[in-house]
């Protein structure tokens, strides 16, 4: 399935500045039984945002329920997506409508799994991390995949992120793994006439 392409993303951000955020936290085991990717947002962080478990009574010091906060970035501490594998947890960001996460660290199944569902994990050192959460709420970033940089705009900082060459093709097409394929079928049967050769 294809997704939305990815390329500039200006927005206010959510700061999240709480290390080692694992993905039961992002999305509880108990709200892993949908089979499709709809629905997972509602409980994002379901433990963190509501008092006993009841969707009625938001907790005010959580992030995500004050107001002032909002926008397509999430901003978290260092090694943000660690513990179980499951998938769900960038499906509860994504259908949350946010499109990057950002973090001076990511766990690697988490990292992969953000990718391959069309959100963009941006890795920046831990002074332009800190640089950020100083930030107020009204602040404004810039991400742009196509340069690989990510700039604070009340301060002009900038800096570079690593993304791999694959998943950058794909972010900025809109392609999951068969849409690349399909994107690059004419290379792959010229390839193969020539192999044929030998």
């Amino acid at each position: 399935m294809s997704k939305n392409k990815i390329d500039i993303i200006q927005s206010t951000f959510v700061p999240l500045n709480i290390e080692n955020v694992d993905t039961d936290q992002i999305i509880p085991a108990r709200f892993l039984k949908g089979t499709t990717r709809d629905g997972f947002g509602k409980n994002l962080f379901r433990d963190w945002r509501y008092d006993h478990d009841d969707a009625t009574k938001p907790k005010p010091g959580f992030v995500l329920n004050q107001r002032q906060y909002k926008g397509e970035i999430l901003v978290a501490g260092k090694n943000f997506g660690c513990g179980s594998s499951r998938e769900h947890a960038a499906w509860a960001l994504v259908d949350y409508e946010f499109k990057a996460v950002v973090s001076s660290f990511f766990a690697d199944i988490f990292e992969n799994n953000a990718l391959n569902n069309g959100l963009l994990p941006v890795t920046v050192s831990e002074q332009f991390l800190q640089k950020i959460f100083d930030q107020d709420n009204q602040s404004t970033l810039t991400i742009s995949l196509n340069e690989q940089t990510i700039i604070i705009k009340a301060t002009g900082d900038i800096e570079k992120f690593d993304i791999n060459s694959y998943k950058k093709a794909c972010l900025l097409n809109g392609y999951d793994d068969i849409d690349y394929l399909l994107s690059i079928k004419n290379d792959i049967e010229a390839f193969e006439k020539t192999a044929a050769l030998y």
